[in-house]
Parts: structure tokens; sequence; C-alpha cells
């Protein structure tokens, strides 16, 4: 059996400690724009989905959450629709939440079809959305002269 033995430097340690503090930074920046790959082909298929002007409210309200670490140290995001519009009326007073006409569109209701928008714009750029990440992460590695 072969035996071998590395002895690091301290130009490679120092590019190792640089890499592990921009981890972080790294993941961000990966998470985000494969993200907003997702977002954008979700308010495509919106747009296909209803006619232009019923998306405005919608269209206006997708976004991006901030992109977190969980207590497994998983980084991660949300994709969805955020505040009210319409009248207000008995049971909403701000208007109804765009993440129930979001969700009453993508799952339907009795007396209303449901036209996903959201499940086949996730299921489209998954792959893309992963090879980006991985770009990213590479370029930024490069960054660091490894």
């Amino acid at each position: 059996m072969a035996k071998m033995l590395f002895k690091a430097g301290e130009d490679y340690e120092l590019k190792l400690s640089q890499l592990a503090a921009g981890s972080d930074k790294i993941a961000k920046k990966a998470i985000y724009e494969a993200a907003a790959i997702v977002a954008d082909r979700i308010k495509w298929n919106l747009a296909d989905v209803l006619s232009g002007d019923s998306t405005g409210a919608l269209w206006e309200s997708l976004g991006i959450a901030p992109i977190l670490q969980d207590n497994d140290g998983n980084w991660g995001t949300k994709i969805g629709f955020d505040g009210y519009s319409g009248k207000p009326y008995k049971g909403f007073p701000k208007g109804t939440p765009n993440q129930l006409k979001a969700r009453v569109l993508e799952s339907g209701r009795s007396g209303q079809t449901k036209k996903p928008f959201v499940r086949p714009a996730v299921n489209m750029t998954h792959d893309q959305a992963v090879a980006k990440m991985r770009r990213v992460i590479e370029e930024e590695i490069k960054k660091l002269d490894l």
C-alpha cells in the first residue's frame, strides 16, 4: 500500500482559510442567482396563464426572501408572493392576500380550474438553477486563486 505525505505550506493554508471565510458569501450569491432564474420563469408562466393586465398585482408582489442558514447549516431561500391587492372587505381588511390569489390560481378551487404556473416553473428550471449555482461557486473559488 502506498503512503502519501502532504505538507501544506503557508500559502495553501491562507487560501483555504480565505475560502472558509468567504463560504457564506459564496453560498448566498449562488443561491440568489439560482433563485432569480426560477423567479423569472414563474413570472413568464404567470403571464402565460393570465391575461397581461390581470397579472399586475401578482407580478409585482413576487420576490425572493432573504437567504438564511437553518439550524442544520443548510442555506436556502423562498420565492413567493407578498402583500395585498384589491379593495378591503370582510375577512380581508387590507385586501386579498397575494399569496392566496397565487395559491388559488396554482391549485384551483370549487368553480375555478387550476392553472399551475409555479410548479411547472420549478420543474423546468431545476437543472438550469443547479448549474448556475455550480458555475457561481466555481467562479468565486477561482477568484481566490486556489
